[in-house]
């Protein structure tokens, strides 16, 4: 069998939510523990609203994740979940444990914390806004207008910030760096964008293809058809695709392009 179609081998973790219960307020889902029993390692998400329940519990609850941390590489995971299971009680509970089988374990973490846990959007803190462009990975895509879709929580350990925004991003000519159908986190930028992948706008045209997410090199070669509105010029540029599958192009000058964002890193 080609190594192209061997599978990854898969393993069973075992998952436990964890739950928040203040007097006169239903049960609510804070948290996602994966345990990796044969590594006896403890995998974790915690959302970070806690400061949201309150002022007697925010100030230990904003700490939780790194108390699990912490306690899990000190006292083994499977000790520190079994200490967990028969001591947690009233504020904060744990679920019975569940089954589920692991490709990787930092990926399969993040899908249940997806599953289960809703969190508050803080904007830019824990959330970023998702807007309705579908870019083409390689050439432009289709034109769609351009709204917020809402916000998506994002997982990550950089700090977000006011100048972000997430895309969906359609095609193969950016891979391995951008899966087929990524949901991916671009940041406004202003020159110099060379070496960069941005997310581009071919806005000349109405209707047919207008968005695309690429590598921005500068062109050296003469542009003969620099002309038309200064006001919305710019040099002509080559975008390169990360997949040598696929071949780069020319904008020239000429033509109405801009660039909306640099690429930043997949949700």
């Amino acid at each position: 069998m080609s190594p192209a179609l061997v599978k990854p081998q898969a393993f069973r973790g075992e998952y436990l939510i964890l739950q928040v219960a203040l007097p006169g307020v239903d049960p609510e889902n804070v948290g996602v523990l994966l345990l990796d029993p044969d590594a006896n390692r403890l995998y974790s998400r915690i959302r970070r609203d806690m400061e949201e329940f309150g002022r007697d519990e925010a100030f230990w609850l904003v700490h939780l994740a790194d108390e699990i941390s912490q306690r899990s590489q000190e006292l083994g995971a499977q000790q520190y979940l079994d200490w967990m299971e028969a001591t947690l009680s009233n504020t904060l509970l744990i679920s019975g444990r569940e089954s589920v089988p692991v490709d990787n374990y930092e990926k399969t973490v993040d899908r249940l914390y997806a599953k289960h846990i809703r969190s508050r959007v803080l904007p830019f803190l824990t959330h970023l806004p998702q807007y309705s462009i579908e870019a083409a990975a390689g050439k432009f895509g289709n034109q769609m207008d351009v709204r917020p879709e809402g916000w998506v929580e994002v997982l990550s350990d950089t700090p977000l910030t006011e100048d972000m925004f997430i895309v969906h991003v359609a095609g193969r000519s950016m891979q391995p760096i951008i899966p087929d159908g990524s949901l991916c986190v671009f940041r406004h930028i202003l020159a110099p964008y060379s070496g960069k992948v941005l997310l581009v706008e071919h806005y000349g045209e109405a209707g047919g293809d207008r968005y695309a997410v690429s590598r921005y090199h500068a062109s050296g070669t003469a542009d003969c058809d620099k002309e038309g509105d200064v006001a919305w010029l710019h040099e002509r540029f080559t975008l390169e695709p990360a997949n040598a599958d696929y071949r780069p192009w020319d904008i020239p000058s000429a033509d109405k392009a801009r660039v909306l964002g640099e690429f930043l890193f997949v949700i």
